[in-house]
């Protein structure tokens, strides 16, 4: 079973897997023969979930558009040491069929991976791109009534939104799969959620997932919500006579997946503030951007704002400050204050979300279509910061323990910095683990608002990041935790036993 709070991390399948052949002098190695070891020292780190991302047969047609695509050309011309469009291939979000992409193994070795990585006490998660599929899947000459069909007046109209077709002897238009805020997906076509048959077959893939991993990373799950597909197709989907179904897709798929696996995990990428409605038709955990944005855009009251959340939604979500979609936390925040969004991410309720590259330090985003190995330099300092912060929080009290967002009163009436220090305490049974966080540029003192027992005239209490005793008088724990000085993005995590 999956312990509450679980650790998260993303691979990038091809580029991973092209590492560790070079590593091992293994040009043939494939998911089975991965070494023990590489999984080992994940799961040392305290990971439940390893998420494969991009395990799934790529698309001939999806590598021609990527090809073309001028501004993907220039992102890995920049790319150390620079490549040209042959470093290109497809997207692993435009699926061309959910079997295991040869260059990965044979379909057995995911299962024979799931199999060894539940032994180890970990899960396996892989990709259901939801919302559409690659524009050469065969579902589209097989089936093509699965996907949004416009006429060839719509395609006139907008070019850009469809794409023509011969099935059999005749002409159709399908539409690309499309978030209606952004261009389309020119490599792709978009699935009919309003269609019956299309619910079903896309049910046959989960049914046929489940059967060789323990969860899937749903893409873009708010485009296939009743209302959101609607508002985007509901011009086209009327005409087609299909009307909107009263049930969501996900709710009768979810149940059907876990009477036959009832551990089987479901993560949804949501946005535009629909987190809550997908936790509510059973989504496991949901992305959490509210929090990565507070982090990045804004400062700590806004974050603790978003953390006095109802509990439930909380621990339901995905928490995160780096992924394939976002730049690089070292980049976009600075190295101090990614670090500091880091131990806030770590230890707040939710699903906690990493990727290799973040643990590595690496500040170079290479873009999904990317297959050839790029000058990867990672930063030894983040690693052992990462590694310790991992090792920290698979204590049990941030799974098992309950957990308490902590007010920070003022060091003295003159001075206001204790607004810039989030605090939360973690407790079970006879440990407490108190976490301290001044998450501005300046300095900040606060008194944190947790209950500690002085054992006489000075107390030491232990801090975990820097591995250290900090000593405290009597009178600095009467009423609360006295900081006195915390310097810029500083973190404390101490472990108080009883």
């Amino acid at each position: 079973m999956l312990r509450s709070n679980p650790h998260l991390i993303e691979l990038n399948t091809g580029l991973w897997l092209k590492q560790l052949r070079l590593k091992y002098s293994m040009p043939e190695m494939t998911l089975s023969s991965v070494p023990d070891d590489e999984w080992q020292e994940l799961r040392h780190l305290g990971f439940d979930i390893i998420w494969l991302m991009g395990v799934w047969a790529l698309s001939p047609e999806s590598e021609r558009v990527a090809k073309a695509d001028k501004a993907l050309l220039e992102d890995v011309k920049r790319l150390p040491p620079g490549f040209g469009p042959d470093a290109i291939g497809a997207s692993p979000y435009s699926v061309f069929w959910y079997k295991l992409n040869p260059e990965f193994g044979f379909e057995w070795e995911l299962k024979g991976l799931r199999e060894k990585l539940n032994s180890m006490g970990m899960k396996l998660m892989v990709d259901l791109v939801s919302n559409h599929t690659a524009k050469d899947n065969p579902y589209v000459q097989e089936h093509p009534e699965c996907f949004i069909n416009g006429s060839e007046e719509d395609f006139k109209a907008h070019p850009d939104w469809f794409f023509e077709v011969t099935v059999g002897d005749k002409k159709r238009y399908i539409a690309y799969g499309r978030d209606p805020n952004f261009p389309a997906w020119t490599d792709t076509a978009q699935l009919n959620y309003f269609n019956p048959d299309t619910r079903a077959r896309v049910l046959d893939v989960l049914l046929r997932i489940a059967d060789m991993a323990d969860g899937v990373r749903c893409d873009m799950v708010m485009l296939t919500l009743n209302e959101i597909h609607e508002t985007t197709w509901g011009w086209l989907l009327n005409r087609s006579s299909y009307r909107r179904p009263q049930d969501e897709f996900w709710e009768s798929a979810i149940r059907a997946i876990k009477e036959k696996h009832p551990e089987f995990v479901f993560l949804a990428e949501v946005y535009w503030g629909l987190e809550w409605r997908v936790q509510q038709i059973g989504f496991d955990y949901t992305y959490d951007k509210g929090t990565y944005d507070r982090l990045r855009f804004h400062g700590p009251q806004e974050v603790r704002g978003h953390l006095r959340a109802e509990k439930l939604y909380q621990k339901r979500s995905a928490r995160f400050i780096e992924n394939h979609d976002e730049q690089p936390a070292l980049t976009v925040f600075g190295k101090q204050k990614a670090l500091a969004a880091a131990v806030v991410v770590s230890t707040i309720k939710g699903l906690r979300f990493y990727n290799d590259n973040q643990l590595d330090g690496v500040k170079v985003r290479p873009p999904l279509q990317l297959k050839e190995l790029y000058e990867r330099v990672p930063d030894p300092e983040v690693r052992k910061f990462y590694v310790k912060l991992l090792k920290i929080t698979d204590h049990p009290a941030f799974h098992g323990g309950e957990w308490s967002l902590v007010d920070v009163r003022p060091c003295d009436a003159e001075n206001h910095s204790n607004v810039n220090i989030l605090a939360w305490s973690w407790a079970q049974r006879r440990t407490l683990k108190v976490v301290a966080v001044n998450y501005s540029a300046e300095p900040a003192c606060g008194i944190v608002n947790v209950s500690i027992k002085s054992d006489g005239e000075t107390t030491a209490l232990f801090e975990e990041l820097s591995d250290r005793f900090f000593s405290f008088k009597a009178e600095e724990l009467s009423g609360g935790l006295r900081l006195k000085q915390m310097s810029p993005y500083s973190a404390y995590i101490f472990d108080v036993e009883f």
